[in-house]
């Protein structure tokens, strides 16, 4: 998706054309014969590798990783048995790390041939996924692949923590001006598994282009143990939102009057999702409900001014975060890896003809 208008004096929900970059694509569902490819680098794709590399194993004598199910397997102690765990053990997470960094090569090398993410010259890859060794094992081993078969592209982990990645980028979706004099702004990141809602302290006195953003308070909430219903998530996102305002305000920070938020799927501009949300709790694709709508008529003020809410793609969200360390490419893209794969292509507009 490109846009061909002239930039809006604000962003849109949804926008291709943001302050600092053009989102060329995002949310690309891309199949082969097996299916979409993004199913194949997924947390829960990864503990299928695992989990059929064990069941080789079972055949030909013990378990190495003992009695637990796979899935109970955390990234801590994923991360535990490449360190110290038995070489055996540890042998079936490396060839693990090894099946997927293919399939995460191979993915990424069927999005470099999509014509809006040609010219990629560097990716980063975020998600919960990223937040271990092991993912950090997984990253490199596939850019080594990449490298080696003389694909053109350099891949890194995400600068920040990927809870902090998702909301930080959302200070990127508006325009420096509107937050000047503002000290912080709320940010929400709508995942699979988790919601997070966070303060942004945005440090403009210190860099004008966000790179000292950092988050300075952070809720988080486990919904997928909870199963609640879409209302009951959206009014458990309220009131995480609601308490951070409340301690901000009460720490002497100045709010700007904005939510910045991420969430999956394809984002319409009156801020609708049409689709890709089917991992949020209940049905957030109905023609019926409106996310930022929602949202600021729970918190319909924030320090006496009218609320306004902005809502993008969460993986264009995660990618904005890193627009600081993007400067020395023109075309630039992100992957999130998480409960399902994440995926936006950008452009600099400090490197367009506007």
């Amino acid at each position: 998706m490109t846009d061909q208008t002239a930039a809006p004096a604000l962003p849109v929900h949804g926008g291709t054309r943001l302050p600092s970059v053009v989102v060329d694509s995002y949310n690309v569902e891309t199949r082969d014969e097996d299916g979409f490819l993004g199913d194949r680098i997924t947390k829960s794709a990864f503990c299928e590798v695992i989990d059929h590399l064990r069941k080789l194993l079972r055949k030909r004598g013990d378990d190495p990783l003992g009695d637990a199910p796979t899935k109970d397997l955390n990234k801590k102690t994923l991360d535990q048995l490449l360190t110290v765990g038995e070489p055996e053990a540890a042998g079936v997470v490396q060839s693990a790390i090894e099946d997927f960094a293919q399939d995460l090569a191979l993915v990424i090398r069927r999005f470099l041939k999509l014509k809006g993410w040609r010219d990629t010259a560097r990716l980063a890859i975020g998600g919960g996924f990223r937040a271990s060794r092991v993912g950090e094992l997984v990253i490199g081993r596939a850019g080594v692949i990449l490298k080696s078969a003389e694909v053109a592209i350099d891949l890194a982990p995400i600068r920040n923590d990927p809870d902090a990645a998702g909301l930080i980028g959302a200070a990127h979706l508006m325009p420096s001006w509107v937050l000047k004099g503002h000290d912080a702004i709320l940010a929400a990141d709508l995942g699979g598994t988790n919601f997070r809602a966070g303060v942004v302290e945005l440090s403009l006195k210190r860099a004008r282009d966000l790179s000292k953003a950092s988050v300075w308070k952070l809720e988080r909430w486990r919904h997928i143990d909870d199963k609640p219903t879409r209302d009951e998530a959206l009014e458990r996102l309220v009131k995480m939102l609601r308490k951070l305002t409340a301690r901000a305000e009460g720490e002497g920070l100045d709010l700007a009057p904005f939510i910045g938020i991420g969430c999956p799927g394809l984002i319409e501009e009156d801020g609708k999702i049409s689709r890709g949300a089917q991992n949020l709790p209940g049905n957030w694709e109905s023609n019926s409900f409106n996310l930022p709508a929602n949202l600021c008529r729970a918190i319909p003020e924030i320090g006496r001014h009218e609320t306004v809410a902005l809502v993008h793609n969460d993986a264009v969200v995660q990618g904005l975060s890193e627009v600081p360390l993007m400067q020395d490419v023109k075309h630039w893209g992100v992957l999130t890896i998480g409960t399902g794969l994440g995926n936006a292509r950008f452009t600099n507009r400090s490197q367009t003809d506007d």
